[in-house]
């Protein structure tokens, strides 16, 4: 589940740019859009490695490890090579960030922003909502040579990208639209309570930000992700079928299954349970639905909607309540000692000052960097959790040990113990493929082939 975490933020990237940009990478050679979803004889059927078949000398370890085995060792250096260049970019990333919030607040940018927006207007919130839009377009303008880089130029490197660096770019600018669009409404009553509540502007201001974030995760499956993807209902009983029985069985509100055409951005598979309340979509990508077997499908399902059936919606929100509550806590003494220090050269004239807004945003990310482990291991808790509910929802251990070999393509496989706890938000591969096999072993039944009757000799004759 992708939809409820308090994601790394990405920049989002302006629109001039982009144009500018365009010419440089037009060139770039991309592969083709993925095609359409194939026929349902078409699709893959599942494969079992003969270590891992049902029987009665199976054993988890070596069940697992025929699976482990059947990644070629190129492709695992590739997927290796992949996720560990992502450890530096989550450190690239923050002192990217660092960097542009310091630069907008040494260099002025931030107080001539903001001087720009009061003459516009003398209404606060419309200031609040000018300033944003001019910050986060200059913000994502500086930070763009690296979300090149990072979204585009790497991710086709290693043959995750389908887009052209056209609709890429056109992407981004509606991301950029859009975080105006939502982030100016949050920012804006935020910086209403710090005006009106200076004494408890942190708890308050958490509140608001965590009630919002809930909001958006609301409205997402709705109307956020038909600006992206084209969604679709799946009208396919051998997939929808299952599917939907497993949601009913499980005591979720689902009548349809939805598809998304992820396959023009990428070839990575995913699936999710979306949404709060009415707005809750049961929805995988045709990618998904392209390249695994319905058994790995309907595996895929069964964890997530363990997200549902667990209650992690409001294990989550409760989670982050507090950790931005914290982060809150930690804003409200570090602002007031930063602008001490140095407000008067930045020119911010305090924390509700709508230009106090890039050193807000320096030291949340800080918070939120030095916190990465933590956050990591909920997700990761919460992760395994859904596993294991899935293994049973679904009971397609070699379904689900399939699909973990194919996000492997992106994954490292088999991390050491310190890295998994640093920087996995989900359970790695080998420890996925172990608990599948762990729940074949403890249900062999299902799968072994049932014995023979036995023979019963007849009654010897008697003579009479």
């Amino acid at each position: 589940m992708k939809s409820l975490h308090l994601p790394r933020a990405t920049a989002l990237r302006s629109a001039a740019v982009a144009a500018l940009a365009a010419a440089l990478f037009a060139l770039i050679p991309t592969p083709a859009s993925a095609q359409a979803n194939p026929p349902p004889e078409a699709r893959p059927a599942l494969t079992i490695p003969a270590a891992a078949q049902a029987g009665p000398g199976f054993n988890v370890d070596a069940a697992t490890n025929a699976y482990l085995a059947e990644v070629p060792p190129a492709a695992r250096a590739r997927s290796d090579a992949y996720f560990e260049g992502g450890y530096w970019l989550i450190l690239w990333d923050f002192l990217a960030g660092a960097a542009i919030s310091l630069l907008l607040l040494q260099l002025g940018w931030s107080a001539a922003m903001r001087d720009f927006a009061e003459r516009v207007t003398r209404f606060k919130p419309v200031q609040s909502l000018i300033y944003w839009a001019e910050y986060l377009t200059v913000a994502s303008a500086l930070g763009f040579p690296l979300t090149i880089y990072e979204s585009f130029v790497r991710e086709h490197h290693y043959g995750m990208a389908t887009q052209t660096f056209g609709p890429w770019a056109f992407d981004q600018v509606k991301q950029l639209l859009v975080g105006i669009i939502l982030g100016g409404l949050v920012v804006t009553v935020v910086m209403g309570v710090i005006r009106r509540l200076p004494r408890t502007w942190w708890f308050w201001g958490a509140v608001v930000t965590l009630g919002f974030y809930a909001f958006v995760v609301m409205i997402a499956p709705v109307y956020l992700t038909p600006l992206f993807n084209k969604v679709t209902r799946l009208e396919e009983p051998g997939i929808t079928g299952p599917i939907l029985a497993m949601a009913r069985a499980n005591g979720i509100p689902a009548n349809d299954v939805y598809v998304i055409d992820a396959s023009r951005q990428t070839t990575r598979i995913s699936a999710n349970v979306s949404g709060l309340g009415r707005t809750l979509r049961v929805t995988l990508n045709d990618n998904l639905l392209r390249r695994c077997a319905p058994e790995s499908i309907l595996a895929v399902m069964g964890h997530e909607m363990a997200h549902y059936v667990l209650g992690h919606i409001e294990v989550i929100l409760g989670f982050y309540l507090i950790v931005v509550v914290a982060g809150f806590s930690w804003l409200r003494w570090s602002l007031d000692w930063c602008l001490r220090r140095w407000g008067g050269r930045w020119r911010v004239r305090g924390v509700g000052d709508i230009a106090v807004v890039p050193l807000f945003m320096l030291l949340f990310s800080c918070f939120f960097f030095v916190l990465t482990p933590i956050t990591n291991t909920f997700s990761r808790t919460l992760e395994t959790q859904a596993d294991i509910f899935g293994l049973d929802a679904a009971r397609q251990p070699d379904g689900f040990a399939r699909v973990a070999l194919q996000l492997a393509e992106y994954r490292k496989l088999s991390p050491g113990p310190l890295e998994e706890w640093l920087f996995y938000d989900h359970p790695s591969g080998r420890a996925r493929i172990h608990a599948a096999m762990r729940w074949k072993a403890e249900n062999l039944s299902l799968f072994a082939p049932p014995e023979p009757p036995a023979q019963v000799s007849p009654p010897p004759a008697t003579g009479s």
